[in-house]
């Protein structure tokens, strides 16, 4: 997290930062926004940077050039956070594996830990420097008021693609791993915690405010897999950042949890809760802890619909979390049809309140 200047607590620092001060429990009206891939292909500069570049991941190995593609969103829109754009399969890429992107298909990770033991890959942290770099970057270019988020995946999705080497339907190489071999699908896992505290943390010391852990694919899991995959591997990480880095908020965000969601809010330790489209905000708003502060959940689909049917679903999420400190946010990534214009209805819609 930014250092203090002398003389400043960190409730001013919050207090300059709105969303900041809502990670950490006060209620701001309206709410701060941002949205998650906020930095993408619906941008037409990011579209110019990116064909100039290359490609995906030459674009997150250049600081320079991630750095700009973070800030690009804070330029066009003046969102309330930045979010730091890199990809949950870098971790992957230090623990050793090799990561391409296929053009049309994604990404390809080898060797496939389906086949290999963990034990064989020879890990290459000096491949998260960039990202580093891209965080100080950025740091030293925000504007003082944008709060700067950092995210990793969460231990079960990144283990979902090692494990198959690329995305998978419904995940279930890596569940049937986890059912067959839970001694070397747990050495996946821990290995993964380790990973990521250290990862997390240097995304902290290099200037990041808040983090996210994004775990996408914890929908698929039965409640006892839920339980040791996704929830006890959330544990460790958040304890061991909160003792490194006590002051930094932690948001987790497990899509497709459902009736999940509430031992992860309950148990995890997460200051604050990223919720999906399908959830209820209201039940979310009667059903999680009091003063739990919430993120989401507008449905990235209503955004390219536009008119009154956004503006609708705007109001609904604004009215159920009108008591609770709230993140105004999507409940997945921005969509590549996503009209700008509708971007702007949306931060308009808040914004008049």
């Amino acid at each position: 997290m930014e250092s203090l200047t002398v003389g400043q607590t960190a409730d001013q620092l919050s207090a300059d930062r709105p969303l900041l001060a809502v990670l950490r429990g006060e209620r701001r009206d309206p709410p701060p926004v941002w949205f998650m891939r906020q930095a993408g292909r619906y941008l037409p500069e990011y579209r110019a940077l990116r064909a100039e570049k290359g490609g995906f991941l030459e674009l997150v190995n250049d600081s320079e050039a991630a750095a700009d593609v973070t800030l690009q969103p804070i330029r066009r829109f003046g969102f309330d956070g930045a979010i730091l754009f890199s990809d949950i399969l870098m971790i992957p890429f230090a623990m050793g594996q090799k990561l391409w992107f296929e053009a049309g298909e994604g990404p390809r990770l080898t060797p496939p830990l389906v086949d290999h033991a963990l034990a064989g890959l020879e890990a290459v942290p000096q491949r998260l420097e960039p990202v580093y770099g891209t965080v100080r970057r950025v740091r030293a270019a925000l504007p003082p008021g944008v709060t700067f988020l950092g995210f990793a995946g969460s231990p079960w999705t990144v283990a979902t693609y090692m494990v198959a080497g690329q995305g998978s339907r419904e995940q279930a190489e890596a569940r049937r791993m986890a059912y067959r071999d839970p001694v070397a699908f747990q050495e996946i896992i821990d290995g993964i915690v380790d990973a990521t505290v250290d990862y997390l943390s240097g995304q902290i010391k290099a200037g990041v405010d808040a983090v996210q852990l994004f775990d996408s694919w914890s929908g698929s899991l039965s409640p006892a897999q839920f339980e040791r995959w996704v929830i006890a591997p959330t544990v460790a990480i958040v304890d061991r950042v909160r003792k490194l880095h006590p002051d930094t908020p932690i948001i987790g965000f497990p899509k497709g949890a459902g009736g999940k969601l509430l031992a992860y809010a309950r148990e995890t330790g997460v200051q604050a809760i990223g919720l999906d489209e399908t959830v209820d905000p209201s039940w979310a708003n009667q059903s999680l802890p009091e003063g739990m502060p919430v993120q989401g959940n507008l449905d990235p689909l209503a955004m390219i619909a536009g008119g009154r049917e956004l503006d609708e679903a705007v109001d609904h999420i604004l009215r159920a979390f009108a008591g609770r400190p709230h993140v105004f946010n999507l409940g997945h990534g921005i969509q590549l049809d996503t009209p700008i214009a509708h971007v702007e209805q949306v931060l308009n819609r808040i914004r008049a309140r």
